[in-house]
């Protein structure tokens, strides 16, 4: 049998193997059975996996009612305020899918174990979600779908942050591609910190703060409420993503060098300055309460905050978090949204840590 069958559960049954115990359970290079999920080993992938469940949601329970008419109103928004909510519905309606491509072809077919599997398949489900959320709002406002979903090809700022993601889903194009040495093993492990440290555990984060401060001003609530419930999503998968590179770490110590660590601090630091970028492109003048300079004080927030999170020492000075409310919005227990159109049951976010 090849290494391929044994880590995609595609291959033949070995009859005459024995049972699957917990500690022969992997992240990489699992000779054990993938199929078997019990006993499970990583409870924590478990865990998060039922926290998805309970999260359920889909957009097209949001009323958009007000914000189609505040968007149709030609006093209604601000040109700056117009400008950055179409360059965020265009960044994001093409990442959802470019993360949710990443974890059916590549981190699913090489993270060999059934409990983190089960959560990827939950995940994957919510990236579709998050793409069909902004078709409804793009639909639901009458934008030019072309402009807004061709952006990531057209807008300098969304188009560098694209490109650099993709830089790190090259082993989609190579079918042989498969981990088991130090070098592959390090490819990988790139790859996730590239998709959920900084796809979505930096990225979001400009255009999560800029879409949230207008929900606070009672402006497009309807596009606010969605993008909370978004937040919630991308909470557990970045969490997620940091316990499987961690895991990975634990594991395979050997991955982790002095050499790689120092690369991957360039990476977050390279990606800070892409989404900085991003930010000046959507806010030239800055909206109320908010502009491009405290996005960047927040963004060096963030990456500190995420080298720390990965036991990396921080890239940038020591910084406050310019934005204290958006911690508030984090707090995921069980409260009255902020715009007051519904009681949300925060199901398991009280265990996250996203200060």
């Amino acid at each position: 049998m090849t290494n391929t069958e044994i880590t995609s559960g595609l291959g033949e049954i070995d009859r005459s193997g024995g049972r699957v115990s917990v500690d022969e359970k992997r992240m990489i290079n699992c000779r054990a059975d993938v199929n078997q999920l019990l006993p499970l080993k990583y409870h924590w992938a478990w865990e998060k996996y039922l926290a998805g469940c309970n999260n359920h949601w889909m957009p097209t329970e949001v009323s958009m009612q007000a914000d189609i008419a505040l968007w149709k109103s030609p006093t209604g928004l601000t040109e700056d305020e117009r400008r950055a909510v179409k360059r965020n519905l265009g960044f994001f309606a093409a990442s959802e899918s470019l993360v949710a491509n990443n974890i059916v072809l590549a981190v699913y077919r090489n993270l060999t174990n059934p409990e983190c599997r089960q959560y990827l398949l939950r995940q994957a489900f919510e990236e579709a979600v998050h793409t069909h959320t902004f078709q409804y709002i793009v639909e639901s406002l009458g934008l030019d779908e072309g402009e807004l979903f061709n952006m990531y090809r057209e807008v300098p700022s969304i188009t560098d942050k694209a490109a650099w993601a993709l830089a790190y889903t090259q082993h989609l194009e190579d079918p042989d591609f498969r981990t088991g040495t130090p070098e592959t093993d390090q490819a990988f492990l790139r790859d996730l910190i590239a998709f959920y440290v900084v796809f979505e555990g930096m990225w979001f984060y400009t255009g999560f703060a800029q879409i949230l401060s207008l929900g606070r001003r009672n402006k497009m609530v309807g596009i606010a409420e969605q993008y909370q419930y978004i937040l919630r999503d991308e909470s557990i998968h970045l969490n997620f993503g940091i316990d499987a590179i961690n895991q990975i770490k634990i594991e395979n110590p050997h991955l982790w060098s002095p050499e790689f660590q120092a690369e991957v601090r360039s990476m977050l630091a390279e990606a800070c300055e892409l989404e900085v970028a991003y930010g000046r492109d959507t806010m030239p003048r800055g909206l109320l309460g908010l502009n491009a300079d405290l996005c960047e004080q927040y963004m060096h927030f963030i990456t500190n905050r995420r080298c720390a999170q990965i036991g990396l020492a921080p890239v940038f000075a020591e910084t406050e978090n310019p934005f204290p409310w958006m911690s508030e919005m984090m707090d995921l227990k069980k409260e009255k949204n902020f715009f007051e159109t519904r009681v949300i049951e925060y199901q398991s976010g009280g265990a996250l840590d996203w200060d």
